[in-house]
């Protein structure tokens, strides 16, 4: 069985492909090839072949990874904000996909106002994540995750009525809830958290 990392390459030649392509006979191959793709995607992942297929058919072009932004934040003891997400009942550090004509400060910063109601200051940069290269669970995409520091700036309040979050919080990093994984990963929150005590270590980078 190849792996995700192959498929994701034979999904990038076949996009490729018909992208750039003038011959219908090389077209109607990268078609095929990348309808064989989504077979193969979907018994990795565990997903629908044919939502699969309907996904990878959407996306055009040449392939690059999604975006997902993230936002570390930290209280005055040192604890971590955490949102409980609707679709799983598990927990993230908030955050999401990223959208055009936003930068990856305004997101982080939208992000938890809506899924949290706090408001914050976005700081700096502590790491940016290749999914593909830490242990979530299997995904269709190739995703890059932008993590960054952000600073309260308001008082504490309570949780907003949200359609994506039920609850948000505070955690000692030394006593998380049970994470959302294919969000964040205990190892990565609390290398967050050393990364945004200890400005000296920089950026992390896969």
């Amino acid at each position: 069985m190849p792996t995700l990392a192959q498929l994701r390459e034979l999904q990038s030649i076949a996009q490729a492909g018909l992208t750039y392509t003038c011959d219908d006979y090389d077209r109607d191959r990268y078609v095929r090839l990348l309808a064989l793709t989504g077979e193969l995607l979907a018994e990795q992942t565990g997903q629908d072949a044919a939502a699969v297929s309907g996904l990878l058919s959407i996306e055009q072009g040449y392939l690059t990874p999604k975006v997902d932004v993230r936002a570390l934040v930290l209280n005055a003891a040192g604890d971590v904000l955490l949102t409980r997400e609707r679709a799983d009942g598990r927990w993230s550090l908030p955050g999401g996909w990223a959208d055009p004509g936003e930068s990856p400060r305004e997101i982080a910063v939208r992000e938890v106002r809506e899924e949290t109601g706090r408001e914050v200051r976005a700081v700096r940069l502590l790491a940016v994540f290749d999914k593909g290269k830490h242990a979530h669970p299997p995904d269709l995409w190739a995703v890059y995750k932008l993590n960054l520091l952000c600073e309260l700036v308001g008082a504490d309040t309570e949780h907003p009525a949200n359609t994506e979050t039920l609850e948000s919080g505070w955690f000692s990093v030394e006593q998380l809830p049970p994470l959302s994984l294919g969000r964040n990963l205990p190892k990565q929150v609390r290398r967050l958290v050393e990364l945004a005590r200890h400005p000296e270590l920089g950026v992390d980078v896969d």
